[in-house]
């Protein structure tokens, strides 16, 4: 028998100071059984920084055709394609093919900067497309089945609390 995924309940208040953004989310999000406490995490920080109402998960590591995150419009195209790690350069150009924009967000500095020297030359061609690190260590600390967070953006920096604890995240961007 497979192991299912967690379903973990997330009420996030967010206060987006650089766009102006400022809404509560009540997000349900399955944790595949073999994504770790971090990368879940890193998922809620892509969508805090892109957040809107239109914006939503997909099926992510179930699926090699959808994103992480996306936003559509109501034709069903895609105005904003969202990928975590270091994706390989067909699914890149698929991305920037389909999506009016595509952000990528990498989370293992090692693995990012060896993916990134690697990639950057062939990414040159694409206008649509955006890449930043994020640093967030120890938000893995943050995940539970139930959580309450604050987000605050402000300056590219993101301020994220629950009851417990505060953490500063940075989006260092490549490209």
């Amino acid at each position: 028998m497979a192991i299912s995924s967690t379903i973990n309940k997330v009420s996030l208040n967010i206060a987006d100071m650089d766009r102006h953004y400022y809404q509560t989310h009540a997000l349900t999000v399955a944790q595949h059984p073999s994504e770790r406490d971090f990368r879940f995490m890193v998922r809620l920080i892509a969508f805090m920084a892109n957040a809107s109402e239109q914006l939503c998960f997909t099926k992510g590591l179930s699926s090699d055709d959808e994103p992480e995150l996306w936003q559509k419009t109501l034709t069903d195209d895609i105005d904003l394609w969202i990928d975590l790690g270091q994706p390989d350069e067909k699914r890149i150009r698929k991305a920037c093919g389909r999506a009016k924009q595509v952000i990528i967000y990498t989370y293992d500095i090692r693995k990012a900067k060896v993916w990134w020297q690697q990639q950057q030359d062939k990414l040159k061609r694409f206008s649509n497309i955006k890449v930043f690190h994020i640093n967030a260590l120890g938000v893995d600390s943050l995940v539970k089945r139930n959580m309450q967070l604050q987000c605050n953006i402000q300056d590219g920096e993101i301020y994220l609390n629950d009851e417990n604890s505060s953490h500063t995240i940075t989006l260092d961007r490549f490209r």
